[in-house]
């Protein structure tokens, strides 16, 4: 039986630039979509997947951030104050290490939202991580069905889920969507200070130990206001 994650990261330290101007006054995590906040949705997935522990990071605007938590215990959250430095989201995971223990763990971009098909995806992702053959699972969803997403994709994606990275000037038909399970082995050799989380995912797929697993439900990319809009529209569909 795998092993469910009980510890997750929550990347939410991020400027929010693209988010303006509702980003000017708050930080972007707590923008509300459907009346709650981009990061108590994140925060409720990973309660209802049985998360103990989350570490949230913070930069702008922290302590907006760490007094709309204090108070949570589903999951209890943990803060990462990277308020004096900038790590980028590689550098902020090293930074989190110590309070996220030895265990792979789950990692989510606090502007991620998705509806759930039958089975909830961060459940699926637990299921099929398999620590004997990755140390990267990704949750990809099809760039053709997501809402707010215009890009051209960031993998391809082989029938046993192995990735194959785009490259430049093509399209593919996946995109990370901003949630995943990471095992700590993979920042043996990290650098230091800022880095991008991109960075340990293409060492992982060098050595073949980077995985995906589609996304099954409906995926939706927060970037803008407009998207915010999209994707309430998306939520109030979905329960029509």
């Amino acid at each position: 039986m795998p092993t469910k994650p009980t510890f997750a990261m929550v990347l939410a330290a991020g400027l929010g630039t693209r988010m303006r101007p509702l980003t000017d006054t708050m930080p972007k995590p707590l923008v509300p979509v459907d009346g709650k906040p981009l990061l108590d949705h994140v925060l409720d997935r990973l309660a209802e997947a049985d998360v103990a522990a989350a570490v949230v990071n913070v930069h702008y605007l922290p302590d907006q951030i760490i007094e709309h938590v204090k108070g949570r215990t589903k999951p209890r959250v943990l803060i990462s104050d990277e308020r004096d430095m900038v790590l980028g989201t590689g550098g902020g995971v090293v930074k989190a290490l110590p309070l996220l223990g030895d265990a792979p763990f789950y990692h989510l971009n606090a502007d991620t939202m998705w509806i759930d098909s039958v089975q909830p995806n961060l459940l699926r992702l637990a299921e099929a991580f398999d620590p004997a053959r990755m140390d990267v699972l990704l949750l990809m969803a099809p760039t053709a069905s997501s809402i707010g997403y215009s890009g051209s994709g960031d993998y391809a994606m082989l029938t046993d889920g192995i990735l194959r990275k785009r490259k430049e000037h093509e399209v593919v038909p996946f995109v990370y969507a901003g949630a995943a399970i990471l095992s700590p082995a993979i920042f043996r050799n990290a650098p230091s200070g800022e880095f991008s989380l991109t960075k340990m995912f293409d060492a992982a797929n060098e050595q073949g130990r980077l995985f995906g697993l589609r996304l099954e439900g409906l995926w939706m990319h927060v970037g803008t206001p407009e998207a915010v809009h999209a994707a309430e529209e998306a939520l109030l569909a979905s329960i029509a």
